[in-house]
């Protein structure tokens, strides 16, 4: 077959948790009740600031060497006011003002009319979520993400953030995320994306490797490679858009980017064996379940691939999880709560906002960007349970890692039962239990709140 296509470039930039269609409220740092925050905040909109100005004098040297003569045109807004919004935490300002400069930049990419949109609009968009994080999230709940994942991971390690908060939270709590400090952080979502790699290059190049646009091209190779064998043999994955039309492959959607970024991930993991690897998962990527194993609130990325999930592993996540979420949502979740107890509970607390009994904080419960995520995280760690279970070789360790999934996925739900992964993998999982009665009463409960997006 010829030369496969692929639709990247509005792709890459959608693949996070989606915590920006919550509702939007004024804000400004003053409001900030931690003083630390506001100054940490302040101090990285003011470090993405001094980034984008060089980013721009780079981006425009490519455009004039590259691309003036084509007739294309450089598509970039003056960033002085959205960052200005954000030196203020001005939420609403720096909302409308991103909004307007995605509108430009969303779909462009070399292969258009227009320049892409360059390196200058990662500063931007990390900045964008920052605000967001602590503006729409609650702003608790946002410091304890950052400072626990933070806190967990060894000085010099390299971090992949891939829902929103596991990249934005982190990249602007960082004692200096543009010099690696204390760690490098990245995203998996965006590596298919070579003006991303452009900026990485930029900030990280001479400290550990970064993929080149020839990994990038041979990992796309690589990927059609192996989607022409898998369609001969009817053995997509759910979610794969592939068509041949003339003799040539197509790929598009959100599956074949991330299997994509996913081989970028493995090429930056082998070339670099002296560092350690840490993940906060958006979309499951194959290649590393084998080696992954539960590391407080996100995952780590052993070098080499675990036998098993070890007892002692195993109960110290349980544990940690047991007691990390008894202040958002009270202590009553141990090993013997029902499904129906569950999903009872959801309804009370989070659908009729009936607070008698409650031990938990009412204000977590009542911020969809908080709930969203740490219920998406606990998710996340269930599905690599469930995915131990299916490649279980006795009876024995398949149970086991049933139970732990099980707790997993009841603790996901009931930390947002209107998250829709939570959900879906829940009742997949209670359907492959056999126990359809179970399934029916998570997606019966489901069904009472509005669809989310």
């Amino acid at each position: 077959m010829k030369t496969a296509i692929i639709r990247i470039a509005s792709l890459v930039l959608c693949l996070g948790l989606a915590a920006g269609c919550a509702k939007k409220k004024s804000t400004n740092w003053e409001s900030v009740k931690n003083p630390e925050v506001a100054a940490q905040l302040k101090s990285f909109a003011a470090e993405k600031e001094a980034q984008e100005s060089k980013l721009i004098e780079a981006d425009e040297k490519d455009f004039a060497e590259n691309y003036a003569r084509s007739g294309a045109k450089i598509v970039r807004q003056d960033c002085q006011p959205f960052f200005a919004a954000a030196a203020k935490g001005d939420w609403q300002t720096v909302s409308n003002l991103w909004s307007e400069m995605e509108k430009h930049t969303l779909g462009l990419s070399k292969a258009t009319n227009g320049y892409p949109h360059g390196m200058w609009l990662q500063p931007v968009r990390e900045t964008f979520g920052a605000v967001e994080a602590f503006a729409v999230g609650d702003e608790k709940y946002s410091k304890a993400f950052g400072d626990d994942v933070i806190q967990s991971i060894p000085h010099g390690s390299i971090y992949f953030g891939g829902t929103d908060p596991g990249r934005f939270i982190i990249t602007a709590m960082c004692k200096s995320q543009a010099n690696g400090d204390p760690f490098f952080t990245l995203t998996q979502n965006a590596l298919a994306d070579g003006t991303y790699l452009d900026y990485l290059h930029s900030m990280y190049g001479d400290k550990i490797y970064i993929p080149t646009q020839e990994d990038s091209q041979k990992s796309f190779q690589d990927y059609v490679a192996d989607v022409q064998l898998r369609l001969k043999d009817n053995k997509l994955k759910p979610g794969e858009d592939v068509k041949v039309t003339a003799g040539r492959v197509q790929v598009s959607g959100v599956v074949a980017v991330m299997e994509i970024n996913g081989l970028l991930v493995k090429t930056i993991f082998d070339k670099t064996p002296d560092r350690g690897f840490y993940i906060e998962e958006s979309f499951p990527l194959d290649w590393m379940y084998p080696n992954l194993e539960p590391h407080g609130l996100i995952f780590k990325i052993n070098r080499q691939p675990l036998p098993e999930l070890s007892g002692e592993i195993i109960q110290r996540d349980h544990d940690y999880w047991t007691k990390y979420i008894q202040s958002m949502i009270g202590d009553w979740l141990n090993d013997d709560t029902s499904v129906e107890a569950v999903t009872t509970f959801s309804e009370k607390v989070f659908l009729r906002h009936d607070f008698s009994g409650f031990t938990g904080d009412p204000q977590f419960v009542q911020n969809e960007y908080s709930c969203k995520m740490f219920s998406k995280l606990r998710s996340s760690i269930a599905g690599l349970y469930v995915w131990r279970m299916n490649q279980a070789a006795t009876a024995d360790e398949k149970e086991r890692m049933a139970r732990e999934a099980d707790f997993a996925c009841r603790q996901a739900l009931a930390l947002c039962p209107y998250l829709p992964e939570a959900i879906k993998n829940y009742a997949d999982f209670l359907k492959s239990q056999n126990r359809d009665a179970d399934a029916a009463l998570v997606s019966e409960m489901a069904k009472q709140f509005p669809k989310q997006k």
